[in-house]
């Protein structure tokens, strides 16, 4: 029986760019302190990456435990 072809990218959801980006939220976290989502974008110049990219890193980080949410809806390290 024949083997499947492989899938067409070798990349995993989880590309390296983005564990890049989830360690960029994390530092800036730790450094600054507990931020608000906006707030954060801005610290990680996430106006500078490709739409949806500072979004799917936060949610990765947060879905992995990096990230928490804290009071007045503030986002922190663990």
């Amino acid at each position: 029986m024949p083997m499947p072809p492989p899938k067409a990218s070798t990349e995993s959801l989880r590309d390296r760019q983005v564990l890049h980006e989830m360690g960029q939220i994390v530092r800036a976290l730790e450094q600054q302190g507990p931020q608000r989502v906006d707030d954060l974008a801005r610290l990680v110049g996430a106006a500078y990456w490709e739409r949806g990219r500072s979004q799917r890193a936060l949610s990765l980080a947060v879905a992995d435990g990096w990230v928490v949410k804290g009071p007045a809806d503030r986002l922190q390290t663990v």
